[in-house]
């Protein structure tokens, strides 16, 4: 007997609102009793770390053999997703056998059950409870109860730090057999997932900007040696009489500062004058490099990733900056028709791992005059944080009706007030008799409250709108 999960779509990567569906294929050489398939839609968010944990004594009342720290793995699992259907048996073949048995005989062969699953917007991990227990020699470790849950979209896979951190979506099945002694079966199969990108504001005009600044210094003239086989060379204009420049270096990109996985960066890079000279200035080195700043955290354990893609890196440019009213930009060609690599994820904060990104410009200037170029070689780098949004939008109607409730939640409807009637002698004395909640109807500090918390927004739009094109 074995099981197996076939997809519909099984090399596609998949996103929020995206149907996933396929079969549950169980296979069988004879007779086989069953109880129940059930298929799951599962994400997780696992991480890992190495610390330190103190003996929880004083370390000088300690023999000396026993002095130091301990060891200690620490290991945080939070389920981002959890959906599950049941596949077999069908509700028609239950309301048939629910009065002789609860248990099913399966025929020699194949057998197939379909099922369909729709993704959601945002996690539930606030809602599922850690089940993880490992064992490392004779002790027993358990998970720490952790009250650190963040509802947000959910995060794209991340399969970059194996052993430390990871992101995982798949779907599982497992066949219950019927006998207590008999092990189920179980096959289960991943998929890649990469979020709809959030709403993002409206273009305008601003920019935001990281800025250097750096004063050169006066260059020195070397002195000529005469020599019998050196030629006479011709005279190079006197150094000190250039005034050293003074610039600033500005990185500017689109305010809000965000990119677009697998696109071009929409950078701008001005090197301005601040003082009055002749001087002539030449772009030597220019380096662009993403920086992906991963934050792992296992309850109290920490420890910050870094991942860096090259854009751009080039040196010994020789290239003269043309200067318009004091101000020189870059040649934007050089990086414009250079895409984002397909490995980058978009930026992403979850439970237990978050992922922010800073774009590093390295720019490498010099100074000269005329056609002399002075040795000074001046390197800066420029930072920028940033966001690197997934590409994928969001359906109009989901924007839409945002837009509609942020407007409801602006002007909310006005109550005229009304003159209460005289109530009645019976209704008084029922107004006055103290109310008692009962056990089905528990009441909080505003009032009664719903055993289960009710979907987001996002999600609730979502269950009438259809997969993104």
């Amino acid at each position: 007997m074995s099981v197996r999960i076939h997809l519909d779509k099984p090399q596609g990567c998949f996103t929020n609102l995206d149907y996933i569906t396929g079969k549950a294929i169980l296979s069988i050489t004879g007779n086989e009793t069953v109880t129940a398939i059930n298929v799951k839609l599962e994400g997780d968010s696992k991480t890992r770390l190495l610390g330190t944990r103190p003996y929880g004594v004083i370390e000088d009342r300690l023999p000396s053999r026993q002095r130091g720290d301990e060891v200690q793995v620490e290991t945080e699992i939070h389920k981002l997703l959890y959906k599950a259907v049941q596949v077999f048996p069908t509700p028609e073949l239950q309301n048939v056998a629910s009065q002789r048995s609860s248990s099913y005989t399966l025929p020699p062969g194949q057998h197939e059950y379909a099922f369909k699953f729709k993704i959601p917007f945002n996690n539930d991990c606030s809602n599922m409870k850690s089940t993880y227990v490992s064992v490392a020699g004779l002790q027993m470790q358990m998970p720490h109860n952790t009250d650190r849950h963040i509802k947000k979209t959910l995060p794209p896979s991340l399969n970059g730090l194996p052993g430390q951190a990871e992101i995982r979506y798949y779907v599982k099945a497992t066949v219950q057999r019927a006998a207590f002694y008999k092990e189920n079966y179980r096959a289960q199969t991943d998929f890649k997932f990469f979020p709809i990108e959030p709403p993002r504001a409206a273009p305008n005009k601003r920019e935001s900007y990281a800025r250097r600044q750096h004063q050169f210094v006066p260059a020195v003239d070397s002195p000529s040696r005469s020599g019998f086989f050196r030629k006479s060379s011709t005279p190079t204009p006197d150094a000190s009489t250039v005034v050293p420049p003074l610039v600033s270096i500005d990185g500017r990109l689109p305010d809000p500062a965000v990119v677009t996985c697998n696109e071009p960066l929409p950078l701008r890079v001005l090197i301005t004058k601040l003082n009055d000279t002749p001087a002539t200035m030449h772009l030597q080195v220019l380096h662009i490099e993403l920086v992906a700043h991963t934050m792992v955290r296992a309850h109290h354990l920490n420890r910050t990733n870094l991942a860096s893609w090259v854009i751009l890196s080039k040196s010994n440019m020789q290239t003269q900056l043309i200067e318009k009213n004091k101000i020189m930009e870059l040649d934007r060609n050089l990086w414009k028709d250079i895409p984002l690599p397909n490995t980058v994820a978009p930026s992403f904060d979850t439970c237990n791992i978050t992922r922010s990104y800073t774009l590093d410009i390295k720019v490498g200037l010099s100074y000269g005059q005329g056609s002399t170029v002075y040795p000074e070689l001046a390197i800066q780098v420029i930072r920028m944080p940033l966001k690197v949004f997934s590409g994928i939008a969001p359906p109009p109607a989901l924007l839409d009706a945002m837009r509609e409730r942020a407007a409801a939640a602006s002007n909310p409807p006005t109550h005229i007030p009304t003159t209460p009637s005289q109530p009645s002698p019976a209704a008084a004395a029922a107004a006055a008799a103290p109310t008692y909640p009962g056990p089905s109807e528990p009441v909080g500090p505003e009032g009664p409250f719903p055993a289960e918390a009710p979907p987001s927004y996002e999600d609730a739009i979502a269950e009438d709108l259809g997969p993104v094109d």
